[in-house]
Parts: structure tokens; C-alpha cells; sequence
């Protein structure tokens, strides 16, 4: 198993554990929380039979790396990526986040450039800035995310068993055209694979990832200079759409987005069907994504 070395606490080495497989232009696919690199199953194959060379890695923390009891904060997560797109000479990569990984994305963009960068994605995305506070309105009230620390701290895994029903959007339509329900785009063993990997996780960097998603990425949508493509469903009932995935659009230049009807949180898994497309093409310079609703 590949692992790189991302720092040191104490007498052991801080490990993130990667795959990298295929070869062409690399894709860097950087998971969401609370899942390791193994929740992009969807868009591995698909992306290694166009020809792509695949990096998957899990955050510190979380799947196979190294659980330390500190570093779960987004400069740090930027860090272990830096020192990984080196460890691997990646060039004209392109960097695709879902969730909090869209998070290591911008701040990997803001702080370090785009030197070894060609593009970015971001699904279901956590910028610009996800808290209430004067200067930013359309946040969430720092309450709801003291219960989510208070519910993780009480019950972990009866947190993330409900967590992950919003996660999927469990039982609710997802295309009232069709009747279809969420059992037809995933199943129940998915979702507990799911959960299963969730409460494997670091008890510490469970809860202090979710101060981390209260990070303020106003300053570095600015620096952001290639071509970026958001993708998100308008079912989301994890991170409010007016909060985070609609405010892009204006704030970061070069950019295009792609809704995906009735897709929930985790798009990249229950509307692999949809969003693969629209991936491959904005991967293969297509001047127009063919999505379900395009606005450039």
C-alpha cells in the first residue's frame, strides 16, 4: 500500500495513504467528509477508461492514513496535498473536490498556485464562506454546528446513520417525472459501507472537521485562475445551496456550473449517471458542458 509522509507527531510518522493508478493527464480526487478516497468507486473507472491517470488519497484522519491528534485544519489539509502533487510530480493536473474536499482545493489554489494546476472541480462545495457573521448573511448560524459537535460527541455513529440518510437523501423523490426513489440509485449495503468507514475515522478529526468547514475562503477565490467547473443538486439537504454552490458562480472568474435535478449532497454517487459526463466533458476541453441545466 502507497502511503507518503505528511509531518510527524511524536514517535510516528503521519502517513496518507494514496492510489495512483492509470496513466495521461492526472486527476486528483479529493473525498469528502467523513469518507476516504474509496467514495469516488463512480468515477475511477470511468475516468481511467478515458485515457486519465487517477490519484486517489484519504485526508488525514479518515480511512486508511494516519490518525494523528492534530492538523484538521484547511492549511494543513493544503499542506498534505502540496507535498503529495510533488512526492508525485504532478503537472497539468486537474484538481476534482467533493464537499470538504472542495476546501483543499481552494485553499491548495490560494496558497500555493496554480503551477502544477490545469483546471478544478468542485461538487456539492463548501466555499466561499459557510458562517453567519456580519459581513456574510447568507451563512449558517454558528448553532446548528455546535449541535453537530455536541450530537458526534454524545453518539458518533448514531449521528452518522442520520447523517448519512441526508447525505443520500434516503426515501425522498429524487425525479418526480419518473417516481424514482433513492433505492434505485443506491443501495442499502452502499450506505452502510458508507457509515462503516465514518465511524472507523479519527474520533478527534470527526469533530474538529467540522470547525474546519467554518473556514473563510473569500480571500482565496481571487487567486483562483483556471478554468473551474461546480457541480451540484438542488436537493442538497447538507450544505444550504444560497450558502455555498450559488455564490460561486459570480465569485470566482473562469467559471461555469451544472445542476443536477434532484440530486442530493452526495451527487458524485447517486447521479454518477449525470455527473460523469458532464466531468468528462469539462476534462476534454469541450467548449460547452452538456449538463442537465448549463449557466456560464
Amino acid at each position: 500500500m502507497p502511503y507518503v509522509s505528511v509531518g510527524q507527531e511524536d514517535s510516528a510518522t503521519i502517513d496518507l495513504y494514496y492510489e495512483d493508478i492509470g496513466t495521461g493527464q492526472p486527476i486528483v480526487l479529493i473525498h469528502g467528509f467523513p469518507l476516504n478516497g474509496y467514495s469516488w468507486e463512480k468515477q475511477v473507472l470511468v475516468l481511467l477508461n478515458a485515457g486519465y491517470r487517477v490519484i486517489t488519497y484519504d485526508r488525514r484522519g479518515f480511512g486508511a492514513s494516519s490518525q494523528p491528534s492534530f492538523g484538521y485544519d484547511y492549511d494543513t489539509f493544503a499542506a498534505d496535498l502540496n507535498v503529495l502533487m510533488t512526492k508525485l510530480g504532478l503537472h497539468d493536473a486537474v484538481l476534482v473536490g467533493f464537499s470538504t474536499g472542495t476546501g483543499e482545493v481552494m485553499r491548495y489554489l490560494g496558497k500555493y498556485g496554480s503551477e502544477r494546476v490545469q483546471k478544478a472541480v468542485l461538487m456539492a462545495p463548501v466555499p466561499p464562506f459557510l458562517l453567519k457573521i456580519d459581513d456574510n448573511l447568507e451563512g449558517v448560524d454558528q448553532s446548528i454546528f455546535d449541535g453537530i459537535m455536541k450530537a458526534i460527541f454524545e453518539d458518533l455513529p448514531a449521528y452518522f446513520a442520520a447523517f448519512f440518510r441526508e447525505f443520500f437523501k434516503v426515501n425522498m423523490l429524487l425525479d418526480d417525472s419518473r417516481s424514482e426513489r433513492l433505492h434505485q440509485r443506491i443501495s442499502d449495503d452502499a450506505i452502510q459501507a458508507s457509515w462503516n468507514v465514518a465511524v472507523g475515522a479519527s474520533t478527534k478529526g470527526t469533530l474538529d472537521g467540522v470547525p474546519a468547514w467554518l473556514t473563510d475562503f473569500r480571500d482565496d477565490l481571487p487567486r483562483i485562475d483556471v478554468p473551474t467547473l461546480i457541480i451540484y443538486g438542488d436537493s442538497d439537504r447538507i450544505l444550504p445551496l444560497e450558502s455555498t454552490a450559488a455564490r460561486l458562480l459570480k465569485l470566482i472568474k473562469n467559471s461555469q456550473h451544472v445542476v443536477i435535478p434532484g440530486g442530493p449532497h452526495a451527487i458524485n454517487r447517486t447521479h454518477a449517471d449525470q455527473v460523469n459526463p458532464v466531468l468528462l466533458d469539462f476534462l476534454q476541453l469541450s467548449s460547452k458542458i452538456k449538463g442537465i441545466r448549463h449557466h456560464v
